[in-house]
């Protein structure tokens, strides 16, 4: 009898899941898909070379990275019913990409399962937690939409190299903006974009790996020079640019993160994933934002968006060693061009959050600022920073 009664509530569960896609959260989680594998693909190979990575090696961070990032942006949603989007750190790929090759391979693993394990004290003990609930809920959005400002106005220079494709496409954008309820205009704009790309100058590439893979443990080798130079740093940008940006972007869309709960899963999945060869796998935070914006769609419905990205991001973890030459023929202004009509809406909705209470107008414009910038400071991200300084100015400016 208990088991039948789990059986129809196991049901019921997957019925609601079915019942809640909707376009919108379909066309979202796919652009964040695309943007995740696209955005970091390419680094995590020039990462690899650098480091003198065998192509067993490469294939392990590849799948690794992929495969649990997207779980963890299946398994979370469908735990919490809120949209919050799996992946893997793209600032982390990039400060890895100036490392790899002042460590050997095992030194490199030790070093991710420790970043992976520091996340996770950070979460459970509830550091992050107090952190997050010290800053206003204003200076958080003016920090992500200094974030997102930097991939929106590279739509200019990408339209400037790809004029026809990028003039069609912006004209597309507006086209479909006066329909954002039927359909998404960021996700018109990229059909479009990437159709005029390949009717006018673009082709794909043929070729594909014939390495065999098989996913298998990494044996790690640990020092405490990997854990100054490589996990903490690691840990910081994974918790500042993705933990804090998700979360935020969140909490900027009305919804009630469990702060801990996500932190300490991101530290829990880092963790695994570094066992075969990735340096982590955590809450995404510009996907995070895209998937849990009003492009897709009604705000109980949105958890459904990163379940579509995490399910394309696991099939791309599996056959990653397949795709990857047709990722490495998508010239970078397309993929400048794809992210910033993604994030349009979201600079906007945030833009206007931020600035919306008079009582954090200097906090707010010192952390977008602080977060445009991208410039770190003792180790320590601009994200981190444009926080803390807009908390410490929304306390000490009179109300």
């Amino acid at each position: 009898m208990e088991l039948r009664e789990k059986t129809e509530v196991q049901q019921e569960r997957n019925a609601g899941l079915f019942a809640d896609v909707t376009i919108q959260s379909v066309s979202t989680g796919l652009i964040s898909a695309t943007l995740l594998i696209a955005g970091t693909a390419l680094i995590i190979l020039e990462a690899a070379a650098y480091g003198g990575f065998t192509s067993e090696q490469t294939i392990s961070w590849m799948f690794a990275v992929y495969f649990f990032g997207g779980l963890f942006g299946v398994v979370m949603p469908l735990w919490l019913r809120i949209p919050i989007t799996g992946g893997h750190s793209l600032t982390g790929v990039a400060f890895l990409a100036t490392v790899t090759a002042q460590f050997t391979y095992p030194e490199l693993i030790g070093g991710y399962v420790m970043s992976g394990l520091f996340i996770f004290f950070v979460g459970i003990s509830g550091l992050f937690t107090k952190m997050v609930e010290w800053v206003p809920k204003e200076v958080i959005s003016a920090m992500l939409a200094g974030l997102v400002a930097s991939y929106v106005v590279r739509l200019v220079p990408s339209v400037k190299e790809l004029p026809l494709v990028g003039g069609i496409a912006l004209l597309s954008y507006f086209i479909f903006t006066r329909y954002r309820k039927r359909f998404p205009p960021a996700l018109g704009a990229i059909v479009i974009a990437i159709i005029t790309w390949l009717l006018t100058q673009g082709t794909f590439a043929t070729e594909t790996s014939q390495v065999s893979f098989m996913p298998s443990v990494q044996i790690p080798e640990f020092s405490w020079l990997s854990f100054v130079t490589l996990a903490l740093p690691l840990a910081m940008l994974i918790l500042s640019n993705d933990a804090a940006v998700g979360i935020g972007a969140l909490e900027s869309t009305g919804y009630k993160p469990p702060i801990r709960k996500i932190v300490t899963m991101s530290g829990v999945f880092s963790t695994i994933t570094s066992l075969f060869g990735g340096q982590c796998a955590n809450i995404a935070g510009m996907m995070t934002a895209i998937c849990s914006s009003r492009d897709s769609g009604e705000r109980a419905r949105r958890y459904t968006a990163p379940v579509v990205c995490g399910v394309v991001t696991m099939i791309f973890g599996i056959f990653a060693w397949k795709i990857v030459p047709f990722i490495q023929s998508l010239p970078q202004a397309m993929i400048s061009m794809l992210a910033g009509f993604s994030l349009i809406g979201v600079l906007l909705a945030n833009l206007q959050f931020s600035f919306s209470a008079k009582n954090y107008s200097m906090a707010s414009l010192t952390a977008f600022i602080v977060a445009l910038s991208n410039v770190s400071f003792l180790h320590i991200s601009a994200p981190v920073w444009a926080l803390l300084l807009g908390a410490l100015l929304s306390r000490a400016m009179p109300k």
